[in-house]
Order: C-alpha cells, then structure tokens, then sequence
C-alpha cells in the first residue's frame, strides 16, 4: 500500500524519494507482505469446504465429507470436517436419525484417527445425555478434556455423570464446572 500524499508532505524530503507517476511494470517475485483482505489460501479453501459441508444436504454430505479429507493439507481438511461434525452432531444428537448419521460419517473418514475419536465421543455424550447405558471409565479414562468440558458445561447432563466429572475430571475446571452443576440442581428454585 503507498502511503497517501498527505503522509508523503510530513516526512522530510530526504526521506520520501522522487515520486513516479507510471505504472509499476514489474512486481517482485515474492510478495513482500500480504494486503489485509488477502488470505493464505487454505483459510479460503477452509472457508469454502465449511461453507459447503454446512449446505451439503444428507445425500451429498458423506461423499463431500471424503471429497475435503483429499486435500493435501490434512491439517486444514480436518479441521474443516470436525468443526461441521461438531455443528451436524450438536444439532442431531437426540434425533431418532443420529445412529445412521454417525454410521455414514464413519466410513466417510476412514482412516482418520481423530475423526473417529470424535464421532466416539459423540456416541458416548449422546449416551450420557439421552441415559443409554455408558461406560463410566471410558468417560474419565479415555475421554479427551473436550468431551469432559462439554458435559460438564451442559445443563442436561445427569447427575450421576456429574457426580463422576466432579470427583474424576481431568482438570480442575472440569471438576469445578461439575461441581457447580451439581450445587445449582440442589439450590431451590424460587
């Protein structure tokens, strides 16, 4: 960006140079800096898959979801498909449609081993929340931090999952969001 002509006239001379009217001919091979509104272009590429993974209707979603995870930067492409499975199984969870949902997800991102791990975590927050059974040691063994949190954050998270997250959470914000959980379901309601 060139500074304005205002800014040239309140520098010394010495310091602003001779000014040219014509047109640049060449450009430097390698960019100097990046201009604000440009961006790297897998924040653009993110952008679009998680633009079109949002708008993808059932039908489409698990070829899209394989379609993305070919992206050379595995990193991005992961990032782009856990944040829509976070959106999609936030949504789904209680449906009656989440099971085969799930199931579709699965195979799309075969051989993603942390994809799988969080379409596991979801099985078991649905589980925890919807009271099907649960295994209480894979919930403070092999949980991550993430599923934790978010069922310690949950307002509809049973008592008894909880009661384990207080004594057991993995971090102390954790044990202290379960704690407080469990004081505000003992506190009578006005």
């Amino acid at each position: 960006m060139r500074p304005t002509q205002e800014a040239d006239d309140e520098l010394p001379e010495e310091l602003v140079g001779e000014r040219s009217e014509e047109p640049v001919d060449e450009l430097p091979e390698e960019p100097v800096g990046e201009l604000p509104d440009e961006q790297p272009p897998e924040h653009a590429r993110f952008a679009a898959y998680t633009l079109q993974l949002e708008n993808s209707t059932p039908g489409e979603e698990a070829a899209l979801v394989r379609r993305v995870l070919t992206d050379p930067d595995r990193t991005m492409a992961e990032s782009a498909v856990t944040r829509h499975l976070d959106r999609r199984a936030a949504a789904s969870h209680a449906a009656p449609g989440y099971t085969a949902w799930a199931q579709s997800m699965a195979a799309a991102t075969t051989g993603h081993a942390f994809l799988a791990g969080r379409l596991r975590e979801w099985a078991l927050f649905r589980a925890v929340l919807l009271n099907h059974p649960w295994d209480p040691d894979a919930l403070t063994g092999s949980s991550s931090d993430w599923l934790q949190l978010k069922l310690a954050e949950a307002p509809d998270t049973p008592t008894p999952a909880l009661t384990l997250l207080a004594d057991e959470g993995r971090t102390k914000r954790i044990r202290h969001l379960a704690r407080a959980g469990l004081r505000l379901r003992r506190e009578p309601r006005p």
